[in-house]
């Protein structure tokens, strides 16, 4: 792999004696991990009925390496029963811990991955913002919150200046996954390498301080944050640190425990030794920055009633006809399009908000019309209507390309499952099963 001269010679300096084992990792094969939907599967359940050679990642419960080519190409993956994601990308919501129930806010979000591993130590319960101010990757980000079957995120694309105004000290925990110069990524992706030529950590430092820089106001009193990167470059990582420590003396450094391969930050600080850094030629791994803080001070949490609404006799109707379990809670209709919202948020009105929740469905004609996200976020024996393949049934994939089954059974909306986990929605004429697969979301092959 060819490397930048600047890259060689920043590294060299940085790392002196073990630069020569760092460089040695560019010529290994690039590490792959997939990490378990424990909000659809346990890690048990799933070990059980693997397809894939599973090696257990360490500093990640539900997370585990794999050699398989294209795990992608599985009718599980479109079961949301894992999300395929690089192993030291696991580390920052590792960290970070959330728990079930509480207020989180991953600031730059998509495609998705560690909003997913947010949600699922969530358990479906407490708030999850997931933004991100590039529009064009936030299609990424809903798909995957929808098919994992997460219920309890808002799916944002805005600017943090602007969430700060709507949700002062609201948040439990606050992920800073920030852009970055992505020297990390160089192996998996030398793709990554032109574009460090034309935006090295120069380009990136300034967007970084502008971000971080809203968390205090953002954080209630005992919360904490994990800021953390994809690059190797200490401008873009323990000095942004060291900046936002010595502007706000209400944050302190947790320190990350260094095991695994895990090594301290880099600075002649001793806090800022409490970072963690994941280097590839000591994890296996791509490499990853992590600094974990806590903020001291005292502000009270905020905390908001919901707005109740009447709901259409249709959705009601729709849920009589084809579930076997009610769906309670708080509601928003947005454009025609039915919500159930978690408990807690303020008044969004003016925030780009693209998913207000877990989408239910459109009220159309008087009827209501199932969505995909309902679909995911149901269980096999939610539905009145069932049918249910077995992983190896060619009819599986047929349904995942969109095509029309030929099938005999009860009329009516249907549950299309993969050894009892849901795919999506079917209607029975009878005879055949009517695709309602999302075409965007169809197996190509």
């Amino acid at each position: 792999m060819r490397l930048p001269q600047k890259f060689i010679d920043k590294m060299k300096d940085l790392l002196k004696d073990e630069y020569g084992d760092f460089l040695a990792s560019y010529e290994k094969k690039y590490f792959t991990g997939l990490r378990i939907n424990t909000l659809k599967i346990s890690v048990e359940e799933f070990l059980k009925i693997s397809p894939f050679s599973l090696k257990p990642i360490p500093w990640c419960k539900d997370g585990f390496y794999f050699e398989e080519e294209s795990p992608a190409k599985h009718p599980y993956y479109h079961a949301g029963l894992y999300y395929i994601q690089e192993p030291s990308a696991m580390a920052p919501v590792s960290f970070l811990s959330p728990n079930k129930g509480e207020y989180v806010l991953d600031v730059c979000a998509a495609p998705g991955g560690k909003s997913v591993q947010i949600a699922d130590a969530l358990k479906g319960e407490g708030v999850l913002i997931t933004n991100d101010i590039n529009l064009s990757r936030v299609k990424a980000l809903i798909k995957n919150i929808e098919l994992f079957g997460i219920k309890n995120a808002i799916v944002m694309n805005e600017s943090i200046e602007k969430i700060k105004k709507y949700f002062p000290y609201y948040f439990d925990k606050i992920l800073v996954d920030a852009p970055c110069s992505g020297e990390g990524m160089f192996r998996k992706d030398p793709s990554m390498i032109k574009s460090w030529e034309k935006h090295d950590h120069t380009y990136y430092v300034p967007i970084q301080r502008e971000i971080i820089k809203n968390v205090d106001e953002l954080l209630r009193g005992d919360g904490r944050v994990v800021y953390s990167t994809c690059t190797f470059s200490p401008e873009e990582n323990e000095e942004i640190i060291n900046e936002f420590l010595e502007e706000n003396e209400d944050f302190h450094i947790i320190d990350i425990e260094k095991k695994y391969g895990i090594s301290k930050g880099i600075s002649n600080r001793d806090e800022l030794g409490k970072c963690a850094r994941l280097w590839p030629h000591k994890v296996e791994g791509e490499g990853h920055f992590l600094a974990f803080m806590e903020k001291t001070s005292e502000e009270e949490k905020y905390t908001y009633k919901s707005e109740k609404i009447k709901i259409p006799k249709e959705f009601y109707d729709f849920v009589t006809e084809n579930l076997t379990i009610s769906i309670e809670g708080d509601f928003q209709i947005h454009k025609d399009n039915l919500y159930k919202v978690p408990k807690g948020l303020p008044n969004m009105k003016g925030l780009k908000v693209l998913r207000s929740g877990w989408l239910l469905g459109t009220f159309k004609k008087n009827r209501f019309e199932p969505s995909h996200a309902l679909a995911m976020g149901l269980c096999m024996k939610d539905a009145k209507r069932v049918v249910n393949f077995n992983k190896d049934d060619f009819e599986v994939i047929k349904y995942l390309k969109g095509e029309t089954l030929h099938t005999q059974g009860e009329k009516g909306w249907t549950l299309v499952c993969v050894d009892g986990y849901p795919l999506g929605w079917a209607k029975h004429t009878g005879s055949i099963l009517k695709n309602y697969y999302p075409p965007a979301w169809r197996w190509m092959d």
